[in-house]
């Protein structure tokens, strides 16, 4: 434990006097007494707008990456002649994109107003992916997918970093959880939408470049709700009362959850998030998983076109994959919300539920269709597990900057598994695709891997730390506020405990 702590300041010490962050007043936190239902409410009203804001903008990203997939049903591949290898460099440079800007976005989401730059984003990931329409060539659709890749970078980690700011570490998973619903919910209705669009007839443009004109400026719309209802900061929130901006700010300090210092980048912090194990275990396991995602991503119409389904039928086919990730989304949530300890373990039955259906799809006779189907929706399972690692990163990794950096770098591992994960699906195998379908298989059985990896991690380090530093249930209120309110890392504060 700090020395200055061992002796606590009464009442309204400063934040200098106690090792805190600048601007914090520790009395002030001690002394702020929170009305249950004021605080209810103000939690609702984060609830009404934020999720749902989030969770649309979402289901846009989940759906325009889709876009590209669906594309190739009306004659994408065709028009821009792309031949051989092409369309799969053409899904993957996406990844390309995403990946150049993460390290620039983890140090300007730190810097600038967070709302701000992600409304910014939004908007230029709108514009992007209208810009999709214009491509006449191989090079022209990979500008426009590089750019786009670019423009969707921060959103994830941005949104990430929001639930952090604005709820307790025990509402952070049903939180996550709750905006992550978009990416179902665009796998659900994806294929609807691409479907009725397919279905208009009109002669001045194409049927696949309708549908890019349509979901960008769809999105390029919701940017502008981004624009004017995030807030940066609790107490910039345009939809709370002053009053209600103060219990927001309050409730955070007073859980312990930590400071957000947004202005300052501490390159301190991001030293520690690349030394610690925790996140290369995250690492590890968002790379595996992702070799799978790729192919499912920019392959899933074609192969469910190679069970023996019509191109526009095969978009209607696309829907079980939502069902199934809504099912698991809404099953694994809810235990790691009201079940302690069981995140991990969540993420684990996820994952493996996964593995299992890509068996189904690589290994039922070809004439199953309903099989190879329902394994598909298996397959598509292990993304409802993005919420629940985003919860570990808010819940589990103290430091502003070093949340940041650790959020990037788990994004980092997702372009580099969605990059390599296409390449693997070759054109000759189409439509079954034998060596993508074992990589996936792979990649999930890896995933598990890491996942225990970490438990064992989380387990072994937090009875270290009981051990060392004795339990934090014996720290005072004082004391363990202060180290709360640090912005100090995991790492540093001695009665940090990780969430399993």
């Amino acid at each position: 434990m700090e020395k200055q702590l061992s002796n606590p300041p009464p009442g309204h010490g400063k934040a200098e006097d106690v090792g805190i962050s600048r601007d914090v007043d520790l009395g002030q936190v001690l002394d702020f007494e929170i009305d249950p239902g004021q605080e209810k409410k103000v939690l609702r009203k984060l609830d009404i707008v934020l999720i749902p804001l989030m969770g649309i903008c979402y289901m846009m990203q989940y759906m325009d990456k889709l876009a590209l997939s669906q594309a190739t049903l009306f004659g994408l591949r065709e028009d821009l002649n792309l031949v051989g290898s092409q369309y799969s460099w053409a899904s993957a440079v996406f990844y390309f994109g995403y990946f150049a800007w993460s390290w620039p976005s983890s140090y300007l989401m730190v810097r600038l107003p967070l709302a701000k730059y992600i409304s910014l984003s939004v908007l230029v990931w709108g514009g992007v992916l209208m810009c999709h329409a214009a491509a006449k060539n191989f090079g022209g659709i990979m500008a426009a997918r590089f750019f786009l890749g670019v423009g969707e970078a921060s959103v994830a980690p941005g949104f990430s970093l929001i639930i952090g700011m604005f709820y307790k570490r025990e509402e952070q998973p049903s939180r996550q959880a709750a905006w992550f619903f978009g990416n179902c919910v665009s796998n659900l209705i994806g294929g609807v939408v691409a479907y009725g669009i397919g279905n208009i007839e009109i002669h001045t443009i194409t049927s696949w470049q309708l549908l890019f004109l349509f979901l960008g400026a769809i999105t390029a719309a919701i940017g502008f709700f981004v624009l004017v209802l995030l807030p940066d900061t609790p107490l910039k929130t345009i939809f709370l009362t002053k009053p209600e901006r103060t219990i927001a700010h309050q409730r955070i300090l007073k859980s312990k959850a930590g400071v957000n210092e947004t202005g300052v980048f501490r390159w301190d912090q991001a030293w520690l998030a690349l030394r610690d194990p925790q996140t290369w275990f995250l690492f590890l396991y968002t790379f595996a998983v992702n070799l799978c995602n790729g192919g499912l991503t920019s392959f899933s119409a074609i192969i469910i076109q190679g069970f023996g389904f019509s191109p526009l039928r095969s978009l209607l086919m696309q829907m079980p994959l939502g069902a199934a990730q809504i099912v698991f989304l809404l099953i694994t949530s809810t235990v790691a919300t009201f079940v302690p300890r069981t995140r991990v373990a969540m993420m684990v039955l996820n994952t493996s539920s996964s593995m299992i259906g890509m068996i189904m799809v690589w290994q039922l006779d070809e004439n199953n269709q309903r099989g190879r189907l329902t394994g598909l929706a298996l397959g598509a399972t292990f993304a409802a597990n993005i919420p629940l690692a985003l919860s570990l990163i808010t819940s589990n990794v103290a430091g502003f900057t070093k949340r940041s950096v650790t959020s990037a770098l788990l994004f980092v591992a997702y372009c580099v598994g969605n990059i390599v994960g296409p390449q693997c699906f070759l054109e000759s195998e189409e439509p079954h695709y034998d060596t993508g379908m074992a990589v996936s298989v792979a990649g999930l059985a890896l995933g598990v891997f890491f996942l225990l990896c970490l438990l064992v991690y989380y387990i072994w380090e937090n009875r270290r730390r009981d051990a060392r530093y004795g339990r934090p249930e014996d720290l005072s209120e004082v004391q363990a506020i202060a180290e709360g309110l640090s912005n100090k890392t995991d790492l540093e504060i001695t009665s940090f405990r990780y969430v399993l």
